[in-house]
């Protein structure tokens, strides 16, 4: 079977994926969800001219004059609205958040007074609208302020409270099971065999769905055995996973069993081997509404395919307007040979120049079984297939991983 470029195969994970319904949760619960439409304002805020500073609400016109002297009427605090019009030669002490009063059109800011009894004197001529935060100045009701597919960070919750909204109506999180294969594994704590390495990979895949929003379930490793593989895919349908990820036998050896194990439970391959470096054995079907990926056992391998993959495909499931990595220019930190016919993922450490200009200079070291190389990157170096050798300095792009 060819090898299926990595933008073909992306493309097949991505076919269909639509968002998931809607739900409706609590402000405090749809933090990193994806909004399911634009949001209006359901007010204006603020609903009212307010002063920005503590000090005195005047008329303008009264107070042009460094020698004004004017008469104190009244207090204005915030939530308690001064109810009635400020006159020729009058103030109202305000503070910060006050209403102004009708009649005052500036705020002469306390440090500019001076207080005698109920009457003040200026040193600070004052001006229309000076101090003043005017009705609607952060946003007016029927705007649209959150667009439908953003993720909502913690400042967009704060602007949909302000807006009014005490619930959200936001997409579904997609499930995520994850199912390691291989009689070579033991946990993490265990003391390994002759032969065993310790699992590490569902602890990446489960923390990278989590961080895009997914809900994740851990079936654990399965023994390398068709039935014990199978048992493991059963229980990511029974769980309701919208998304199988597989990691370990993928590849061709004897005991590479996935492949075999999905399509013995109907799921229907839309691709197997993939153009690119590391994870060229990668699988991608479908078992009725639920996903499957199969992924790589090399650590690296595995990584990097599910960063490539999988996040789109739950920014997908999830309604979320960008779902495609958005790839950074950066200068190249070593001399590059030329590339093959698979599209490279480089594993790379960045460096900031002072100007700003990126550096990224690949690990010397890029076998997909290295853990402490892919931990220390904060990147992957993108080769097109058949690349040309490229010096030192020259442009390159890459992907950003994550912090």
């Amino acid at each position: 079977m060819a090898l299926m470029p990595v933008a073909d195969a992306l493309s097949a994970v991505l076919a269909g994926a639509e968002p998931l319904p809607e739900e409706m949760v609590a402000l405090d619960a749809a933090y990193h969800r994806t909004l399911a439409h634009d949001l209006a304002a359901l007010r204006t805020q603020p609903p009212q001219p307010m002063s920005a500073m503590d000090g005195y609400a005047v008329r303008a016109a009264d107070a042009a004059d460094l020698k004004a002297r004017l008469k104190v009427i009244g207090e204005v605090a915030a939530g308690r609205p001064f109810e009635r019009t400020v006159g020729a030669g009058e103030a109202v002490r305000i503070f910060t958040g006050g209403v102004i009063p009708s009649g005052a059109d500036a705020v002469i800011i306390q440090e500019d007074t001076a207080v005698d009894g109920d009457h003040i004197t200026i040193s600070e001529a004052a001006s229309v609208g000076r101090h003043i935060r005017q009705a609607g100045v952060d946003f007016r009701e029927g705007e649209v302020l959150l667009a439908g597919g953003s993720r909502l960070s913690d400042r967009a919750l704060s602007l949909a409270a302000a807006m009014n909204y005490p619930e959200l109506t936001v997409r579904r999180r997609p499930k995520v099971a994850v199912l390691a294969t291989g009689d070579e594994l033991v946990m993490p704590g265990s003391q390994p065999g002759p032969g065993q390495i310790v699992y590490s990979n569902g602890y990446a895949l489960r923390a990278l769905a989590r961080a895009e929003g997914a809900e994740t379930v851990d079936l654990g490793v399965a023994a390398d055995t068709v039935e014990a593989t199978t048992a493991g895919i059963r229980r990511a349908r029974e769980a309701g996973a919208d998304i199988l990820i597989t990691t370990g036998g993928a590849s061709v050896g004897d005991h590479d069993l996935v492949k075999r194990s999905l399509e013995a439970e109907g799921v229907e391959m839309a691709f197997w081997r993939i153009a690119m470096r590391p994870g060229k054995p990668m699988m991608h079907g479908r078992l009725g509404a639920m996903r499957v990926i199969g992924l790589p056992g090399n650590p690296v391998s595995s990584y990097v395919c599910a960063f490539l993959f999988l996040v789109p495909l739950i920014r997908a499931l999830s309604g979320r307007k960008v779902i495609h990595h958005r790839r950074a220019s950066a200068l190249l930190g070593r001399d590059l040979a030329a590339n093959d016919q698979r599209e490279d993922y480089l594993r790379a450490r960045l460096e900031a120049r002072e100007d700003g200009t990126l550096v990224a200079t690949p690990v010397t070291q890029q076998d997909s079984s290295l853990l402490g190389n892919l931990a220390a990157a904060r990147a992957l170096l993108v080769r097109p297939p058949f690349a040309a050798a490229a010096v030192k300095g020259s442009e390159c792009e890459i992907l950003t991983l994550p912090e």
